[in-house]
């Protein structure tokens, strides 16, 4: 297993692949909507990558986006599908980036990171707007509409610099 991984970290290189997830509690807001948002932008931006979404509770598994998510995706032309799933170890191995949406999250990514290596690729999402800060993206879930049109806001604006972290790699 771990030759496979090494070579797939190579031809990851070489090829300027980025493969991203998405974490949040229940995958089922947050993180869907950050997948489908990505996944657009890797495809109109020619950008090789697999992009992905999980949680840590099992309370959802198989469940669509919510229904708010797939409302305010749909407004600004985006596709939230997929269904939930939890985050796995083996994450680690297909992923060079995994984002979580709060402290929880990362704490529970971190719990599962055996190495620095493995470390090394989790980060606060809103990190990549502003370093360091460790700021996290608002759960909407118990809320309105407008707090999911403030969450797309902030999810949006979070991928256009990834996708421009990307760019640069090449």
């Amino acid at each position: 297993m771990e030759i496979f991984c090494i070579l797939g970290q190579i031809i990851k290189q070489n090829l300027n692949i980025m493969n991203v997830l998405f974490v949040d509690l229940g995958n089922v807001c947050r993180s869907p909507l950050a997948e489908a948002i990505l996944r657009k932008k890797f495809k109109e931006n020619n950008i090789i990558g697999e992009v992905d979404s999980a949680g840590f509770e099992s309370f959802n598994i198989n469940e669509p986006p919510d229904e708010r998510v797939a409302e305010v995706a749909h407004k600004y032309g985006f596709s939230a599908e997929g269904r939930a799933r939890i985050f796995q170890k083996e994450d680690f191995h297909i992923f060079d980036k995994i984002y979580v949406m709060d402290t929880k999250n990362y704490n529970d990514v971190m719990a599962l990171a055996k190495t620095d290596e493995k470390k090394a690729r989790v980060d606060y999402l809103l990190n990549v707007l502003d370093d360091g800060k460790n700021k996290t993206v608002p759960d909407p879930y118990n809320s309105g509409i407008k707090d999911y049109e403030a969450v797309f806001r902030l999810l949006e604006k979070a991928t256009d610099k990834i996708v421009a972290l990307a760019k640069s790699a090449e």
